[in-house]
């Protein structure tokens, strides 16, 4: 079956041209120029990704994309004609899958879409489906895409999620930046380099992992490695 993408756009000379370059790859496309109507299709078509632009009319496409993390991991993939660092820290924290910047190469939008779904669809998973780190401090089910840490259920994002299970596949391995990314992206994009950064920083925060880190721990003039050893028994 083709996936279904939702794209969100108040300029209908852009939805119709990321149509076309979907549909010509296979994609089901769904369009809303608004808001409003992007959440009230996304709850009643379920598709499979979101192609959603931040400038909206009405309610912005931030609050969209706030809202629709509440109830739903659907991947987005962020339009903005906004380049900043902190304009793509935002996205980041906002649950973004991918942020794409305006303007930008329809081809390269597909070949975007494809590798956020196929990284969705997984798995890409190189642990078992139940492993357990730190003398049970970090537990990772990659099946059932669970995180416990010290105990606790931790709600991670799906890029999270990912980033936590490429650096538990290989404890102490250090992980450059780049690396990193094509672990979590699917593709490695110089420009998205530091974005590993933000995900670290909300992995950390979320796990409780605070300074001096131990879980993940910086590896100066290299990026990333899972400080905490694998246990020798699976949990179940």
């Amino acid at each position: 079956m083709s996936a279904t993408v939702l794209v969100v756009d108040d300029e209908a000379k852009l939805r119709g041209l990321l149509r076309d370059y979907l549909e010509r790859d296979g994609y089901t496309v769904l369009e809303a120029s608004e808001g409003r109507g992007a959440l009230d299709l996304a709850t009643a078509s379920h598709p499979d990704l979101i192609v959603l632009d931040l400038g909206l009319p009405g309610l912005p496409g931030e609050e969209v994309a706030r809202m629709l993390r509440k109830t739903s991991d659907v991947p987005i993939v962020m339009l903005t004609a906004k380049a900043s660092e902190n304009d793509r820290v935002m996205g980041l924290r906002l649950g973004a899958d991918d942020y794409v910047v305006k303007p930008f190469s329809p081809r390269e939008l597909v070949a975007r879409v494809e590798a956020v779904l196929r990284r969705a669809r997984g798995p890409r998973s190189e642990i078992e489906q139940a492993a357990s780190y730190g003398k049970g401090r970090l537990r990772i089910d990659a099946e059932r895409r669970e995180v416990h840490a010290d105990g606790r259920s931790v709600d991670l994002t799906r890029t999270e999620f990912d980033l936590l299970v490429a650096l538990a596949s290989r404890p102490g391995r250090a992980w450059t930046r780049m690396e990193l990314v094509g672990r979590v992206q699917g593709h490695a994009f110089e420009a998205y380099e530091r974005t590993i950064d933000v995900h670290v920083k909300n992995l950390r925060r979320k796990l409780g992992d605070t300074p001096p880190s131990t879980v993940i721990v910086t590896v100066p003039g290299v990026g990333y490695k899972l400080g905490v050893d694998r246990d020798v028994d699976r949990y179940a």
